[in-house]
């Protein structure tokens, strides 16, 4: 789907965007579509949207039919992209934190605040940590105070917002702490409907990380405090890192909200190439109402998200490992350091 594309939707209205959860089921699903058009929620498959058969796969993979599924990758050697649905927005969820912590790392190289600068974790009686720690947590371990403690150092989310424009990346918008959006969370059903807060395109948090990666706006130190904080990441183990080897070195962030789980990283081809990648899925089960369920309904939605997920990152990492490489990478592969 193109930038256009997404234009028409915007000028649509909000309205048609915030839907609330009680409108699901089959019955939105028709409205959904009628409204903003069946291509919206399901990538069709065909040789004309979806030339190769790499992304041919993947569209079949990203069915639309139970929930919206976003997918960009690309080889930050040849510059080869795959792309389903990826200039729709998706609910960011943690994966915002990849740009949090960007933010303050080039404030780091700026010299507007250092690693060691301690702030408050966000809550009563909450202890100061430097600046290291909070950003080796909220990646790895997907700290939210950790994360708000940062967020508010820089400014908040226009200071995020600001810094992304200026990195030229489009699609992509943050407008509230974690902790507003965890109240908030499950307001509006991600599945069937396209809402602009805190929602990022799969193709503007791809080319973060690529961006990231080839140090396009981190000196080196600051590149690989946050690739190394990456590559420590312990949630989603049913998701990227399940179906990687060692060999790839995943380096990646995840993010889980109510009807929507996702997944960006960096992992490398057997011959060396860095792909860069995001997946975001949403639904997988028929309505927000069964997942409000039993724990067994809840637990059974959300290991189909991870299920998505996990075989688009197989798809992704067998088609791009089977392309024949030139030998160059944008930047060092090394970024595993210790």
């Amino acid at each position: 789907m193109g930038k256009g594309l997404f234009g028409r939707l915007l000028a649509i209205g909000a309205v048609a965007f915030a839907t609330p959860a009680l409108a699901q089921g089959s019955g939105f699903e028709a409205q959904f579509d009628n409204t903003l058009g069946t291509e919206l929620r399901v990538p069709q498959s065909h040789d004309a949207l979806y030339s190769s058969p790499l992304e041919r796969q993947i569209a079949q993979l990203a069915d639309g039919s139970n929930g919206r599924i976003g997918v960009y990758a690309v080889d930050l050697t040849s510059g080869r992209e795959i792309g389903v649905l990826a200039d729709q927005r998706f609910p960011m969820a943690s994966t915002s934190k990849v740009a949090i912590a960007a933010t303050y790392l080039a404030g780091v190289d700026q010299g507007r605040w250092s690693l060691t600068s301690e702030f408050r974790l966000p809550r009563p009686g909450g202890a100061y940590m430097p600046a290291y720690r909070h950003l080796s947590l909220m990646i790895s371990k997907s700290c939210n105070d950790c994360t708000d403690a940062l967020l508010n150092a820089v400014g908040g989310p226009a200071a995020v917002n600001s810094w992304i424009r200026q990195a030229g990346i489009d699609g992509f918008e943050l407008t509230r702490d974690i902790a507003t959006l965890i109240r908030q969370d499950g307001h509006i059903d991600p599945a069937w409907s396209v809402d602009t807060k805190d929602s990022a395109t799969p193709r503007a948090m791809g080319q973060l990380l690529a961006g990231i990666y080839q140090g396009k706006w981190l000196s080196d130190h600051s590149r690989r405090v946050l690739l190394d904080a990456m590559l420590e990441t312990s949630t989603g183990k049913q998701r990227m890192r399940s179906v990687l080897p060692v060999s790839a070195n995943l380096a990646h962030k995840t993010g889980t909200l109510a009807r929507t789980a996702s997944d960006i990283g960096i992992f490398l081809t057997p011959d060396g190439r860095a792909i860069a990648a995001a997946i975001y899925v949403t639904g997988q089960s028929p309505s927000m109402a069964i997942e409000n369920g039993s724990r067994g309904e809840k637990l059974n939605a959300r290991a189909n998200r991870d299920s998505r997920i996990s075989s688009i990152t197989q798809a992704l990492y067998n088609g791009f490992g089977h392309d024949v490489g030139d030998g160059r990478n944008w930047a060092s592969a090394d970024y595993g350091s210790n």
